[in-house]
């Protein structure tokens, strides 16, 4: 079984985070899951976004590296919307990373300063009409042998937060029954 760590998303480490990981917990990983907003959480993901935006995004990726300085390099990361960034940047740049897991977010890696994806073991969801995902990354990323884009049948950004409105119980299921196959394939 893997270290896997799980950042929230801009709405904070909320109850569906905890959740959700209590399902990777339950096969067996070792699941660590820093809070980056030091306990605030959200419901309008607007507030989260202007949360994260006057914490500023360098203090974001330092809390992120933080929170991982003690874990195995060979750790799994695993991010949730504004959390993806921290898990594809951790991915990146920290040597020797098991894999990562990107839930509806994934920047190209010019985003990282990098000229082309690393030879990482990468799984991306997203829905496939989310407007905060540009579908050209997806493509250019399901282009690469190493990663698998999952692309879901709904316009909702956030829908595996089931204490969301755009919580979509059948596409979530989908979601993390792939994400728990993944982690045991890494």
């Amino acid at each position: 079984m893997s270290t896997v760590v799980v950042f929230h998303s801009a709405l904070g480490l909320r109850p569906s985070i905890r959740r959700f990981t209590a399902q990777l917990a339950e096969d067996g990983h070792e699941v660590h899951v820093p809070d980056l907003f030091d306990g605030r959480v959200f419901d309008r993901l607007e507030d989260g976004v202007a949360h994260r935006d006057a914490l500023g995004i360098p203090a974001l990726m330092g809390r992120a590296a933080a929170a991982v300085a003690e874990l195995p390099e060979d750790a799994v990361y695993v991010g949730f919307s504004m959390g993806a960034a921290s898990a594809q940047w951790l991915a990146a740049t920290r040597p020797g990373a098991g894999g990562v897991v990107l839930l509806h977010a994934a920047l190209p890696p010019a985003a990282f300063g990098l000229d082309a994806w690393p030879d990482v073991p990468t799984a991306i969801h997203a829905g496939d009409r989310d407007p905060w995902v540009d579908p050209g990354v997806l493509d250019a990323f399901d282009a690469l042998p190493t990663v698998e884009v999952h692309r879901y049948a709904t316009a909702a950004h956030l829908f595996t937060d089931s204490d969301s409105e755009e919580h979509d119980d059948a596409e979530s299921e989908r979601l993390v029954a792939e994400v728990r196959r993944f982690l045991r394939s890494v």
